[in-house]
């Protein structure tokens, strides 16, 4: 039960509709009995940066989960960023230190990443195509960089976005080779649409999936639903996917212990999740 006691995680973005995580959050707060809740804030891009300091005023707010669209503009507004969050140029988490700054991390990448090695997917050595370069995509990007893949091919409808990551993948993971090219996905290992195409009904597919090949592991970080039309293509051919919220649920257990909470697993969550069809 919510009452004067209970904590406040803000979880913002626009629009909400697609917002899985208070459908996770919730019932394992409950069943630890911590007097916390996920509350979905829709917030649109103009009056966001207001209303992120408005909102760290509050005395009962523990922190802010943060999507789209604001995870890059958020990495502007905290007074402190991780390292991994400087990588994706985007922050997914806030919080506010004792000293009364704000503070931001990003775990999209640590997220997908470890869902894929659950999987039994490997990382190292392999040849991945990321489709966009937006906050997650650049997350993902710097996440996977980390774990030494042979290849890391970036594609953006914005061009300069892809650029843009691609240099900050090389300045701190110059080993690693990276290149801004097309969304073609052939000879690729993994593909990853990291982009919002799939949110909607009547958006195109982000990359053409008759040239996948069976292997190919198809990621998708859409949770509009469970298999969006890019993930139901892939398994007509063949692939193995990942959906959107395989991600979620493997970097829940980061955020518990950045916002101060007690962890668990991923496979506790799904057991607790009330998660519609």
């Amino acid at each position: 039960m919510i009452n004067g006691h209970t904590e406040i995680i803000a979880h913002i973005g626009f629009p909400t509709h697609s917002f899985k995580s208070p459908q996770i959050y919730n019932p394992y707060f409950r069943s630890i009995g911590e007097n916390s809740v996920v509350v979905p804030l829709a917030c649109e891009a103009r009056d966001y940066p207001q209303f992120l300091r408005a909102i760290f005023a509050l005395r009962n707010i523990r922190g802010a989960l943060v999507t789209m669209p604001h995870k890059m503009t958020t990495l502007n507004l905290v007074d402190v960023a991780s390292p991994a969050a400087m990588v994706a140029g985007a922050c997914n988490a806030v919080k506010k230190g004792a000293d009364g700054r704000l503070l931001g991390d990003m775990f999209d990448g640590e997220g997908f990443s470890r869902a894929l090695l659950r999987k039994g997917h490997p990382i190292k050595g392999s040849k991945v195509l990321i489709v966009g370069c937006g906050g997650v995509g650049s997350a993902i990007a710097a996440a996977l960089a980390a774990h030494q893949p042979a290849m890391l091919r970036l594609h953006d409808r914005q061009a300069e976005s892809a650029h843009a990551l691609a240099q900050r993948l090389q300045t701190y993971f110059p080993a690693t080779r990276v290149a801004v090219t097309d969304n073609d996905p052939a000879g690729m290992d993994t593909v990853i649409n990291a982009s919002p195409l799939g949110m909607n009904p009547d958006d195109p597919l982000p990359l053409d999936v008759q040239r996948l090949a069976p292997q190919t592991l198809v990621g998708d970080v859409v949770m509009a639903q469970t298999l969006t039309p890019l993930l139901a293509a892939a398994q007509q051919r063949g692939c193995p996917i990942q959906i959107g919220t395989d991600m979620l649920f493997e970097q829940i257990p980061v955020y518990l212990e950045y916002f101060g909470y007690p962890s668990t697993d991923a496979q506790t969550l799904r057991s607790l999740a009330q998660l519609e069809a």
